[in-house]
Order: C-alpha cells, then structure tokens, then sequence
C-alpha cells in the first residue's frame, strides 16, 4: 500500500510541476457532481424527525434483504477498474513534451461523469462467478477470467496496481453497518449502530425514479472532517421501505487524503422474491496531493448478472476457488465479449498501441530503467522490462554503517525466474572501512512451483540452503525474518552500538504455504559467533571463549486468515493489515552435533490483530512471548526487539538499550491507536492542517531465573558473565514491574510524514538511560 502511494506521489508530482500556473484552458472543465446538503439554519433535532423516523424504518426492514437469507444463490460479477490522469488542459498538454506528440495526445478523451478530459493509462478488468448456500454455509468465487492493459506493462507494478486498486476501491454494501473503502472504515447510512447518530437526515422530496415512488433522502456527517459520506438516498414510497438508488461522496472537507472527488451511484433490483440486489456499482474518484488538485482519476464499473435463487449441486462447492500458480487470465476476444457487459472506450481500447508507441519513443527506455530501479530497489541488467537474468540490488543496503564496520559497502543481487522459473541464487559481498574485514552471503532456493518473478510469491514451496559471514548485533538476530539490517536509514543510530558479534552460519530451509494462508517452516542450521568490539564471551570460572557454537532445529507455523500480500523483487508486502495473525515456533538446540556447545529449546508465540473503531480510527495490538527452558549462556537467552534508529519500527521497544534487558521467559505486549485525526479535526484553526493523532504503549515483562543468573553462580563453567562498559553491566534484572514506554505521535504531516516522541517511563535509575526520544518516518495513509 505505501509503495503504492509513494508512486502515485511521485507521478502526481510530475504533474504538477508540469502543469504550473493554469492561465487557459481551452478544454471544457467541470468539477464532479458533488452532493450538496444546505439544511435551514436551525438545530438539527432528531426526535421528531420525519427523516430519522423513516431512516429508522428502513434500517429495520435491511434484514429482509440479506442475500444470505437465501438457501442459494449464485450470480457473475464484471469488474473493470480504469486509472489514468485527469483534467487534461490544453495548458498543461502544452507544458508536458510527452503530450505535445501523438503518443499520448490520442488516448485524451472525454469524461461524461466529470465532463473533463482525462488520460487512461491502465486498465484490468476481472469477471467471477459468485456462488453460495446457506446450510451448511459454504462460499465460492471462482475467478473466470482477468485481463490487463496499460502503462502496467512498462513498470513493474502490475500486480500491485490490480491488487491495490481492488483493496482500496473495495466492494461497498450499502446495506452494511461499516463500509470498507480507502483502507478506512467508514459507517454506513443504513447502519444500525451509528447511523442515526452518526448522521445527519432530511427530506427533500418525493419523486419518480425509474417509473417507482420514491422519497429523496439526503444525509450528512455531523462533523464534515470525520471519516464519512455524504449523499442521497432514493427510498421506495412503500411498506417495504427498500433502497432503489443510493450516491454517495466524499464531503468536500473530508480528512481523506489524496481523494479531492469521489462519487459512487449504486442501482437495485427486484428479484422474484421481492428481495432487492444490487445490480450495478459505478465509482468515480479524482486524486491529487494538495486540496484541488484532481491530476488522477480513478473509475470503478460493475455488473452483476444473471442472479440466481436455484439450487446448486453440493459438487460445486467442493472445487476449490483458489489457484496455486497464478490467476487464470483469458485475453481472447471471444471470452470478453461474452463476459464484458458493458464496451471499452477508444482509448482503452488503444491502450496496447500506446504502450508499443511509448517503448520507441527516444529516451524512454532510461527513463523507465531508473523508474524500475526506484520501485524495486534493484538494478535490472538488462534495459527492457522482463528480460533481466540478474538484479543487482538491494540499492538501499549498498551503503550503511555500524559501530564495527563505520561505513559499510555492499554489492549483491539475485537471479530472476527468466534464469530458471524453480531455481534461484541470491547473495552479496561487503566490506566494511574501518574493520577492514570482508562479509558474504550466498544462497540457492528451489521452488516445487513455477514463479514469474521471485521464489517468495504466494504461495511459496521450497527448499533453500545458505550460508553467510556477517557481524550482528544482538537486536539485529531478534528481528523478524526479511528485514534488512544493513538499511541505510537504519544505520543512523541513537546510542553506540558496539557489543557485536560475528556470525558465520550455514543453514537449510523447508517452507511450504497452503493458499488458506497457513505457513510451515522446517530449518536446520549450524552457527559460530565470535565476540567482536565491545563484546566478549568469558565464563563465570574466568575463562574466555573465543567462539560460541550452537546446531539447532527449528519449525514453525504461522497462519494469517484472508491476508492479502504483493510481491516486489526485494520481498512482500502486506496490502493492509486488517487480518490476525498467529505464530508459533520452537527451536532446540543439538550439543555435541558438529561441535555444538548447548542443548536448549526456546517456545515462541506471536499473536497479532487490528481493532477497526470506525471514525475514531484503528488499534493495533501485538503480543509476543517466549520461554527458553534450558540452562545456557546469554547469548542463547531472550532479549526485547529493541530499535536502536530513529526511523519508527513497527512492534519494536523504542527506548530500551542494546542488550538491556537479558531473561529467559518474556510477556511483551505492543498498541498502537490511530484516531485519524478525530480530535484534532475539532480544533479551529489546526484541523485546517489535517493532522492525526497516534498514541501508543509498549510493555515489557521478563524474568531470568535462578539457573540463568550468572550472580548466583560463581565459577560456574556453563554460564558467562553479563556484557560490561568500562567495568559496569550494561544488562539489568527486571524486577515485578513491566518495563513501559509511551509514545505521541502526529502523522499526515504534508501527507507524508509521521513524528513520534517517546518516553520511557520506568527503569530511569539504570546508567546512560534515556527518558525522552524523537522517532520519524515516511507514512503515506488515505
């Protein structure tokens, strides 16, 4: 999602620049249909409202007209979701170089629903067959066909624009309490919680829509910055108090960013039964990053057809709706004009021309080399699309810098599926400048399914080996699997980290996913750490050690119902994190085996779920926890994810030390609450800024019992002492209280920038504690 938006920043930026000062305009301009609501300027009372009373009638009757009510039903849905520029003027296609020849300037066509010009740039559309019972429940969507056109097939970002678009634009129900849409939570006008609290309603007539009777209702959001529609409602004038047509949009001082229009028109139809269905969807929304600013749309068409209430044979439902490689995608014309209810306009029908056109145009294949390189972090050799046999990358990990190394660099890549579609290599070399010491790793993956791209698409099957010299910090070792710790801006530290260590490591990995989203992972791995800077390994007898050596074992599971995840060349990413997720892993450790020096067994549990509160925004809650059973030295002990940077790190402590805190038993648990701005919005003067508000509260609660603590074990020849600075521990006991830290934190700063200040608050009586601390990042939200 923010790969995403951070593209579209950057476009739109583009555009922006280009289109300066706007001092003609000879195409025709006319801003969308917005639904304006002007109530007498007297208090709004809901007792005795004539409209609240027969909002209230109808949001009773809503149940009568749940699909689900039926034993059966089944029907096809056609979606088609097109992007483009928008607001073409003549000004700004004089400005733009690109659009002053005939590549572009013949896709520039005319927009009924704003009565602008506008410039298709993609388009996907996507036909599915809906089935469901209702005893025993069972659901089915079976993906016919998808078909995808455009600029898409210039910049890798396919799956990305397809996948995002159709999360963000989401499906509406009307007739549901909380309307999904933007990754925002909006309460619905027929909701039977809130919405009669939540809105404003008034009459405004009664007419004939589609030859029917019909009240015009209109409604409004008490607070017009909070998260919510505006619209009309066309209600029928009858005992059943169905909707016939509903339009909704986003008030004009919305909070939503990006989303300067947004309106959608949804029509019903009767079935048989007398039930009302929806029958078609369309969505029309024009984005910008300042106020007024409409350079992209956004427009959304769907059809449903051919409902049925009649049985379904119990065999359908026992094929499976998901597929293991990829998405069936049909092109024929044949299927599409069977499919397709509705015709595509000229320029998406030209969009292929286009594209072709665009490739031979001179200097366009740098231009889109460097894009490339920016979207996926990586270098192509190659310079046309889909042809790289290897990427050199990540670029943001070529330099970096640490307490050991100083400055770091770093060249590697990897090989693409156009190599091989099952077999992968990946790794790199570093050095660092001022250790003068050379790092590595190498890693070979196959994969038991064909990829198109990168062995970590969903779902994955396979089997990796690995091998890898690098210098650690502990909290480094703690972080969660496909992070990079030689990130760039990471590297900025706000303390010396100098207790490192080295590690050079070979392991084998087994992972297989099911398309449920259940995830298994088998590892074996041999390691050996040395000490380095700070840092050193010496037995409670007085002995130093110069390695440690362990051999583990590890298996997991992690299970994530109904993520949504896209791939880039680097790693995932989640399209949102509206879904729970569970993990468990255990890892024991093999003495004796290839000079392994400890037995042990760590149990890890991970739990995570987000808390949508409607316009009073989100909470994310994570809880972690972990127990190492044995007897063992600290490295092999449990220390907290600490983020040692000023760049906000999700589930991480901010203001705990490398190292601070060493148990073998840990309760941690995370919250994070997004208010989306809801007080803030009712602030004069500062809810013109369009500022939100992010509070959050880290816990920590560990023990480290009496076999572990080296204290009470003198001259003990299995347990090493604790790490020092300058003669004093840098690692302290926890006593019965949890370790805390809170945070405050503003985000949507210019719609980009989210800034947090921490403070820690407890454990102040430690040396070299820190109470306070200012955190940042990039966070681009709706």
């Amino acid at each position: 999602m923010r790969r995403f938006l951070l593209i579209f920043t950057f476009l739109t930026l583009c555009m922006s620049y280009a289109e300066g000062q706007k001092r003609k305009v000879i195409y025709v301009e006319k801003d969308m249909d917005e639904v304006t609501v002007k109530p007498k300027k007297q208090r709004y009372k809901r007792k005795g409202n004539p409209a609240v009373e027969l909002m209230r009638k109808v949001i009773a009757a809503k149940s009568n007209h749940e699909l689900e009510r039926n034993d059966y039903v089944s029907y096809y849905k056609y979606q088609r979701i097109t992007s483009g520029f928008n607001n073409i003027t003549q000004e700004l296609a004089d400005s733009l170089p690109i659009l002053r020849g005939d590549v572009l300037k013949r896709q520039v066509e005319f927009c009924p629903q704003t009565g602008q010009y506008i410039l298709p740039l993609h388009y996907t559309e996507t036909v599915t067959h809906h089935i469901a019972r209702r005893e025993p429940k069972a659901e089915r969507n079976f993906v016919l066909g998808t078909n995808s056109e455009g600029v898409t097939d210039l910049l890798p970002i396919g799956e990305e624009v397809n996948t995002v678009l159709a999360s963000v634009f989401a499906d509406v129900n009307v007739y549901d309490d909380v309307i999904n849409m933007l990754e925002r939570r909006f309460t619905s006008p027929l909701s039977s919680r809130a919405a009669i609290s939540f809105f404003q309603f008034f009459i405004e007539d009664t007419l004939e829509v589609d030859n029917k009777s019909c009240f015009q209702l209109s409604f409004v959001p008490q607070n017009p910055q909070d998260f919510g529609f505006s619209g009309r409602l066309w209600i029928l004038n009858d005992s059943t108090y169905r909707v016939h047509k509903c339009l909704l949009t986003l008030p004009l001082r919305s909070s939503v960013n990006y989303i300067n229009a947004l309106t959608m028109e949804q029509r019903f139809t009767d079935l048989p039964n007398g039930q009302r269905v929806l029958l078609t969807d369309d969505m029309f929304a024009e984005l910008g990053i300042l106020k007024g600013q409409r350079f992209a749309m956004v427009h959304r068409a769907t059809n449903y057809t051919h409902i049925s209430l009649d049985s379904i044979p119990d065999d359908e439902f026992h094929k499976s709706d998901k597929l293991r490689e990829g998405t069936a995608i049909r092109k024929e014309a044949d299927f599409w004009a069977q499919h397709r209810v509705d015709t595509l306009s000229s320029a998406e029908r030209s969009l292929g021309h286009m594209v072709s056109s665009f490739r031979d145009l001179k200097g366009s294949g740098w231009f889109l080399y460097f894009t490339r390189a920016v979207i996926n972090n990586y270098f192509e050799t190659t310079a046309q699309q889909n042809t790289s046999l290897f990427d050199i990358g990540p670029i943001m990990s070529m330099i970096s810098h640490n307490d050991i190394d100083g400055y770091r660099f770093r060249f590697g890549g990897q090989t693409t599926a156009l190599l091989h579609p099952k077999l992968f290599f990946k790794g790199y070399v570093a050095f660092g400048k001022q250790s003068q010491n050379w790092y590595g790793m190498g890693e070979v993956e196959y994969s038991f399914l064909r990829k198109q791209q990168s062995p970590h698409e969903f779902p994955r099957h396979s089997i990796a080996a690995q091998v890898q010299k690098d210098v650690f910090s502990p909290a480094d070792m703690m972080w969660q699997h496909g992070r990079d710790k030689d990130n760039v801006w990471t590297s900025f530290k706000w303390e010396t980290v100098d207790h490192m260590m080295y590690q050079q490591h070979a392991l084998l990995r087994y992972e297989v996913e099911t398309n449920n989203h259940w995830d298994f992972k088998l590892q074996a791995k041999h390691a050996q750490t040395t000490p380095c800077g700070a840092l050193y390994y010496r037995r409670m007898d007085g002995t130093d050690v110069e390695h440690l050596r362990m051999t583990e074992l590890l298996a997991s599971i992690r299970w994530a119902p109904g993520e949504e995840i896209i791939n880039s060349k680097q790693r995932r990413h989640v399209v949102h994190h509206n879904n729970p997720v569970f993990g468990l892993a255990h890892t024991v450790g093999l003495k004796g085996v290839f000079g392994s020096d400890y037995h042990y067994n760590v149990t890890e549990l991970t739990a995570y779920q987000r808390i949508w509160l409607n316009s009073y925004g989100r909470i994310d809650l994570n809880l972690r926890g972990a127990i190492q059973w044995n007897k063992v030295p600290f490295p092999h002990l449990l220390m907290p994810v600490a983020n040692t940077s000023y760049i906000i790190t999700r589930d991480m402590f901010n203001m705990i030390h490398n190292m601070e805190f060493v148990n073998d038993r840990y309760l941690s648990f995370t919250a994070q609450w997004d208010l989306s701005g809801k007080l803030l919005n009712r602030v004069p003067l500062i809810k013109s800024l369009k500022l939100r508000e992010v509070i959050g509260f880290r816990a920590l609660y560990g023990q480290l019992s009496d076999k572990n603590n080296p204290a009470l074990h003198p001259g003990d020849h299995d347990l090493f002492e604790m790490p020092s600075r300058d003669g004093v521990s840098i690692v302290h006991p926890m006593g019965d209280v949890p370790y805390m830290e809170a945070s405050v934190g503003l985000h949507n700063i210019l719609k980009i920038m989210r800034v947090d200040y921490v403070y820690r608050i407890n454990y102040h009586d430690f040396p070299g504690v820190k109470k306070h601390g200012i955190r940042f990042c990039l966070q681009f939200d709706f």
